[in-house]
């Protein structure tokens, strides 16, 4: 399928502190999962919001780099940051800049006309509880012909709305292709185990529901199929979780694009695919998608 995928989330500067100092990434869910799908061989857009700094223009190139197209939305308060602090088992602790707690998307004729000829939209960490923003997502990928797969991806340090933040993501979530939630997300906005959350949105008519729980491997409910897998054994220790959700669903999205999978052992094909790519991943610091091979 040609055209670029458009996904619509948050850029940033992870700022990672831990016991050897203090180091900078160019980062963000949203970009992320667009530099992972173009690095797997998919082309890609990001919409968000970036400032006019020295930040800024370091996420600029990054994203030339890996040949992502950047439709910036501007910023008031700068570029977003993210202060994490690492834990010895490698899980980081946020703390967000003004920019990153206040992020906002603009939609003109240049966005809409990416979404408009996208093969697919992927939104991921998006402020769901700012009940404009939702509104105009809902609006701008209205489209029936253009499947739409999106990642919550709650942060508390940037959660304003809790019961808001729900109502906006059930809203957009409703009839998606495809929406990527964790336990993390499931305690975070439902107070609830993640079997519940997965269940429910596949109540609301979501095409696929991928779940991920960390060490514990990852499932997918489709069309009354489920298939899970543990996580994948590779060379190597791991050094750094940041990306591996991100991974997981750049490589989900770039399998299922053109169509979702019809059995259980295609599924089984895309989330063992899924798996590799996360936990090659997470072998090297920072949150840039890595392949085994």
């Amino acid at each position: 399928m040609t055209g670029r995928v458009v996904v619509i989330g948050d850029a940033l500067i992870d700022e990672l502190r831990d016991e050897t100092g203090v180091r900078e990434f160019v980062g963000g869910a949203g970009l992320n999962v667009a530099v992972g799908l173009s690095r797997l061989g998919v082309p890609a857009s990001l919409i968000a919001m970036v400032g006019d700094d020295d930040a800024g223009e370091q996420i600029r190139r990054y994203l030339e780099q890996y040949d992502v197209e950047l439709l910036a939305s501007p910023s008031e308060h700068g570029t977003s940051r993210a202060v994490s602090t690492r834990s010895p088992g490698g899980e980081p602790e946020y703390v967000f800049n003004d920019a990153a707690q206040n992020r906002r998307v603009s939609y003109g004729d240049a966005e809409h006309a990416a979404i408009a000829a996208a093969p697919m939209v992927v939104v991921s960490c998006f402020p769901f509880d700012d009940r404009e923003q939702t509104d105009l997502l809902v609006d701008a990928t209205a489209s029936p012909s253009t499947p739409l797969a999106i990642d919550p991806n709650p942060r508390s340090g940037m959660l304003h709305d809790r019961t808001e933040f729900v109502r906006g993501f059930e809203k957009a979530a409703s009839g998606a292709l495809l929406v990527k939630v964790g336990e993390d997300d499931a305690r975070l906005l439902y107070d609830a185990p993640l079997e519940q959350l997965r269940e429910k949105l596949v109540a609301l008519g979501v095409g696929a529901v991928l779940a991920t729980y960390g060490a514990g491997g990852a499932a997918i409910d489709a069309d009354g199929t489920s298939v899970s897998r543990g996580i994948s054994e590779l060379p190597g220790r791991i050094v750094d979780t940041m990306g591996g959700g991100d991974a997981v669903l750049a490589t989900t999205a770039a399998l299922v694009r053109d169509r979702l999978p019809a059995t259980a052992e295609e599924w089984n094909a895309v989330l063992s695919r899924a798996m590799d790519v996360a936990a090659a991943t997470c072998r090297h610091e920072g949150a840039l998608l890595r392949t085994p091979e």
